[in-house]
């Protein structure tokens, strides 16, 4: 996958200028330009366009067009990334939470993130988790809180499982749940295809996006927009009323080009 990898192309995407080196500094630099250039979207799942996690595809999606995208093409391109530079990366597969009670039955893997090591100590990484985007590395750490520029993490157990929570005004509130095995592409490939495809999942059916600069976080899900301090506190919030206003932040805060005109991505919004 990296003989395959564009590096000079994704840095500049990023518009990342510091040093390159396989260790703590530099993987915790590349997390943040990441998620402030390359917004999560899932507008092609949405419009019920294919969605292809190939490292060609996402290049050409992410690098060289101006798009964003969801958790199986943001990771594929992270991960090329740090391998070209240098880290180890093992590719794994989560199950999400934000939306399920602590009682209800565990889901299919249906999300994509990393495990890096850097600097002799595992991390988790992942930025394509498009309702709480991480903008640093987590120590894989059972316990400590932890803290990034816009965010507090701590991984716990959960049902024989790694679980990271987010803090959020309401209190804690739990992303995902996973294991360490390793994941091969193949099932990535797999998992994409569910998420793009199945009724249930809500980039189907729902407007997501979000980006994180060093300060602010914006965040649009159907016609409510917000932009949020750190732990989701909400600075504004307000309806979007029309698609040409939709058309305005796509373009000004998150920097995307639809792919499809944006009256019609209007029309598969709700209030």
């Amino acid at each position: 996958m990296a003989d395959e990898f564009q590096l000079e192309s994704y840095l500049a995407r990023i518009a990342y200028r510091g040093l390159l080196a396989p260790d703590l500094a530099t993987l915790s630099a590349l997390q943040a330009a990441h998620v402030d250039a390359l917004p999560f979207e899932a507008l092609d799942p949405l419009m019920g366009r294919p969605v292809h996690v190939d490292l060609a595809s996402v290049q050409r999606k992410l690098v060289h067009s101006r798009r964003g995208g969801y958790c199986f093409e943001q990771n594929v391109l992270f991960q090329a990334a740090l391998e070209s530079i240098g880290f180890k990366v093992t590719g794994l597969t989560g199950r999400v939470r934000w939306r399920s009670q602590p009682s209800e039955p565990l889901g299919p893997r249906q999300h994509m993130m990393l495990l890096v090591e850097a600097e002799g100590r595992p991390y988790l990484v992942d930025v394509g988790f498009g309702i709480c985007l991480m903008d640093a590395p987590i120590a894989l750490e059972v316990g400590p809180e932890q803290t990034t520029p816009m965010g507090t993490f701590r991984i716990g157990m959960w049902d024989g499982l790694y679980a990271i929570s987010a803090r959020q005004p309401a209190g804690w509130r739990m992303m995902y749940a996973f294991d360490l095995a390793p994941q091969i592409h193949a099932d990535y490939v797999l998992g994409s295809w569910y998420t793009s495809t199945n009724a249930n999942v809500p980039a189907t059916h729902t407007l997501m996006m979000e980006r994180v600069e060093p300060t602010v976080r914006h965040k649009l899900v159907s016609r409510r927009y917000q932009t949020q301090a750190r732990d989701g506190e909400v600075i504004e919030e307000r309806t979007v009323e029309s698609a040409e206003e939709l058309g305005r932040l796509m373009d000004e805060v998150f920097r995307v080009t639809p792919p499809v005109p944006v009256e019609d991505i209007w029309a598969r919004t709700t209030a």
